[in-house]
């Protein structure tokens, strides 16, 4: 620690990927970027000075565009708000990607037995987050219970061979909290499938990263802390992170929330109670080696909170990191698979 800030410390992957780490001859970091999902894409990727990226770039919007086209509750016509406005009993035909992006979703709403939960878009918008929203506001318990009533991750049925979903009659499929790093999967598989063996993504701040910039070192990313966690009476050093065939998502209640009569509520909705979550977690961060996970973990160990959310991480054998708000500044909790990372 200098002048009370304290150390940046050095988190390196137990195993390289090998496909990609070393460093290539000739070859240069070039930067794309663009818009979506209501914020930016970056991609840093290692190529030869003369290549053209045009067509990369073209399949990056491409397949940015598809996720939106099916999964984004924003878009009226989108795959996934047709089945939120279709009649009960009614059964759909899903995209591979949306049938792929839900089916893992429900199994980790059934994992963490319903502290996640793709179903809770209609509890979201009654407290004024997300799509559908009208006002941010403290909702009557009647009208939590009602909204309760159309929400349920167990309610949804699957049809495998038939890649289908059924609506029971109500249900708002929000998959805000899975597609974002499902969107970053989407777009490394594009990069990969064009040639390129080391790039880094970046969507919202979630992240993946494969193999080593032409200098030999990695792609250095630092996870994501509350502002103002590195001061106070218990301040947080930086985490800085090799992402060497790792992706990492972060998720927290202390950016996204509204404030009435003296009270603050987050934007994290606890799907077993259908209100925000009241703990002292604020920020969860998990690397994994695909983005969906981490993305779907990272909010799941939010809802937990500090303690079942800690045990389910040891459980899952994560490498995440817990943290919480105490009097005067904020607590870190690192599971064992992060901390044996740090160099």
């Amino acid at each position: 620690m200098q002048d009370g800030v304290p150390a940046r410390r050095v988190a390196v992957p137990l195993r390289i990927s090998q496909r990609a780490a070393t460093a290539r001859a000739g070859a240069s970091v070039k930067a794309l970027c663009g818009e979506t999902m209501g914020t930016r894409w970056s991609v840093r990727l290692v190529v030869e000075e003369s290549r053209e990226l045009a067509s990369i770039v073209a399949e990056i919007a491409s397949a940015l565009d598809g996720v939106i086209a099916e999964m984004s509750t924003w878009e009226a016509g989108s795959a996934i708000s047709r089945i939120n406005a279709a009649p009960a009993g009614s059964w759909h035909a899903l995209p591979a990607n949306f049938y792929r992006v839900l089916e893992y979703a429900l199994a980790v709403a059934r994992d963490t037995e319903g502290a996640f939960d793709p179903t809770v878009g209609r509890l979201v918008a009654l407290w004024g987050f997300g799509a559908g929203a009208e006002v941010q506001c403290v909702p009557t318990a009647e009208a939590v219970a009602a909204a309760r009533v159309d929400c349920g991750w167990a309610r949804i049925e699957l049809d495998k061979p038939r890649r289908a979903a059924l609506q029971p009659g109500g249900v708002r499929l929000d998959l805000s909290s899975v597609a974002k790093g499902f969107a970053v999967d989407r777009v490394a598989a594009v990069v990969r499938e064009a040639g390129v063996e080391s790039f880094l993504v970046e969507i919202g701040g979630e992240l993946r990263g494969e193999g080593v910039k032409p200098d030999g070192m990695p792609w250095w990313v630092a996870l994501e802390r509350p502002r103002g966690s590195a001061s106070g009476a218990a301040p947080i050093a930086d985490i800085v992170v090799a992402l060497n065939g790792l992706a990492v998502a972060t998720s927290g209640s202390a950016e996204h929330f509204f404030s009435i009569g003296g009270r603050t509520f987050s934007h994290t909705i606890d799907p077993r109670t259908g209100s925000p979550v009241a703990h002292d977690l604020v920020s969860v961060s998990v690397l994994h080696r695909e983005c969906m996970h981490a993305d779907a973990l990272a909010t799941a160990l939010s809802v937990l909170g500090p303690d079942a959310g800690m045990e389910h991480a040891l459980r899952l054998g994560l490498a995440a990191r817990f943290v919480s708000a105490v009097p005067g500044g904020y607590r870190e909790r690192l599971t064992p698979q992060l901390a044996a990372m740090l160099a």
